[in-house]
């Protein structure tokens, strides 16, 4: 599995200047917070409760804490680290953010409205390693992981592009980067966006997508959450996939698979299988019949998805 050393640069994307991001820090490390400050550790729960469900960025703003323990937190958090540099909305209501991190690094986070559902796309990492071919975040490798907070960053500032009385429905880790090589960090930010008293969103609405890495599929059904797994295909064998999915050299196709078998076995999810088509090297009748061969008898469901032509590549 690819290994990126960002420690310190994760450091500095978690302090910017001398507040701490408090998206970083989970409900035990706010409680000692607390008690350091000689501040009862309810408050945690309060807190907490303005940020994922009232939507409030300013500590000013959470009117039942006391204005010193107001006045500390302004002195020592920050909810927000990071910037919204673009954002471009469609007439469907789709909602495209592009969010620049302390560091300079950016990246892309979207939300989707259809009909009642609320959902969103989020990036686990700055740029990606795993180098697809056809996909445009790959471009330049990866830069670095995002850490918990900056993942649930992207999450409440899509959430207050909502009307009041809207709330998120779903959410995909889909955006840049491979969220199984940022594990940690990605299961500390869904462990708040499924709690209740985070962002309150079932585990059978959320989706991670992965290239395939067994170990970290294998790690995640050990988790004893049933979220969705979607595996990025793209081929029905090994030779395309690896000229598709350089990662797949390393890895194989048979070990994705079963690696995917594994995890539909630990929590009995159905399991989802992308493949986007790229016109005259992966849509052939043959491909199909291959494709059926290596599905026929799982619990799967086919995503083919039509391919989205990026500047300076040569597919379509």
């Amino acid at each position: 599995m690819p290994v990126v050393d960002t420690n310190s640069r994760e450091n500095l994307a978690s302090e910017p200047g001398s507040r701490r991001h408090l998206l970083d820090v989970d409900t035990g490390g706010l409680k000692r917070w607390l008690r350091e400050n000689d501040q009862p550790a309810f408050r945690a729960k309060q807190i907490l409760q303005w940020v994922y469900q009232q939507r409030v960025t300013d500590f000013q703003q959470m009117t039942n804490l006391p204005q010193a323990l107001r006045d500390s937190l302004q002195q020592s958090f920050v909810v927000f680290v990071a910037s919204e540099s673009e954002s471009v909305a469609s007439s469907d209501g789709t909602e495209k953010l592009l969010v620049r991190l302390p560091d300079g690094g950016e990246v892309e986070c979207v939300l989707l409205r259809d009909g009642v559902r609320r959902s969103i796309c989020v990036s686990s990492q700055v740029g990606c390693a795993m180098g697809c071919v056809f996909c445009a975040s790959g471009l330049d490798g990866v830069d670095r992981n995002l850490t918990r907070g900056e993942i649930l960053e992207q999450m409440l500032r899509l959430q207050a592009r909502l009307a009041d009385g809207e709330r998120l429905s779903h959410i995909v880790m889909m955006g840049m980067g491979e969220p199984l090589a940022n594990l940690d960090s990605v299961l500390g930010a869904l462990s708040v966006a499924k709690d209740a008293e985070g962002l309150g969103i079932s585990p059978r609405r959320i989706t991670i997508s992965t290239v395939g890495l067994p170990p970290a599929i294998d790690r995640l059904g050990k988790s004893g959450v049933p979220y969705n797994l979607a595996v990025s295909l793209h081929a029905p064998n090994n030779a395309l996939r690896s000229e598709l999915v350089p990662v797949n050299r390393k890895i194989g196709i048979d070990a994705v698979l079963d690696a995917a078998d594994r995890y539909f076995d630990a929590n009995g999810r159905r399991l989802t299988f992308e493949y986007v088509l790229l016109g005259g090297i992966n849509d052939s009748a043959e491909h199909a019949r291959e494709l059926v061969g290596i599905l026929r008898h799982r619990t799967v469901m086919l995503n083919v998805i039509p391919y989205n032509p990026v500047q300076g590549l040569p597919y379509e």
